[in-house]
């Protein structure tokens, strides 16, 4: 049987021989007490694995696009549990972010920017002609936290122009800055 197998860490000892091993010295991983904790090793990996990690959404260079799409794709990061660290620039749909995720999962680095401007119809349907959109800026507004909607009313409403807040005080009155754990 396996009484003479040789193997690269000498020969592998009888079945009866085992319990005569204390530990793993020459035999890794034949002992009982290396079974134990290679044994106790696995269910704690597994238990490790099985858990939820929170995954972290960065945003670096988003300049916005289609309203519908950031609805749904910030909705999925709301239901995740995901985090979202705005870490550069956040412009036009990107910022729906503030009133889809919970604010207490969202932060901003000293990188961060957010920009707000009215709405738009699609190009594609207008010829190319920017042409704003008093449906999609009321939408767009309805989803803001009441921070938000405060910060661009008092910087004179949305307009066509780009207005940004930049990392400061100003923008930590709407978004907490970035803990170091995160």
């Amino acid at each position: 049987m396996l009484k003479d197998f040789q193997t690269q860490y000498g020969d592998i000892p009888a079945a009866g021989q085992l319990d005569a091993f204390a530990g793993c010295e020459g035999f890794p991983g034949f002992s009982e007490t290396c079974m134990r904790i290679t044994s106790l090793a696995l269910l704690l990996l597994s238990l490790l694995a099985a858990t939820q990690a929170h995954a972290v959404l960065h945003i670096t260079r988003d300049h916005g696009g289609f309203v519908e799409e950031y609805k749904a794709k910030y909705r999925r990061v709301r239901d995740s549990g995901e985090r979202v660290i705005i870490d550069g620039i956040c412009n036009s749909a990107c910022t729906l972010v503030l009133g889809i995720v919970p604010m207490n999962r969202i932060c901003v680095t000293p990188r961060a920017s957010l920009g707000f401007h009215l709405a738009y119809y699609d190009k594609a349907y207008t010829f190319g002609i920017k042409v704003t959109s008093a449906e999609g800026t009321s939408d767009l507004l309805s989803y803001y936290p009441d921070t938000v909607k405060d910060w661009i009313r008092r910087n004179g409403g949305l307009t066509n122009e780009m207005k940004k807040i930049k990392n400061g005080e100003e923008l930590w009155r709407i978004v907490d800055p970035c803990p170091d754990e995160w």
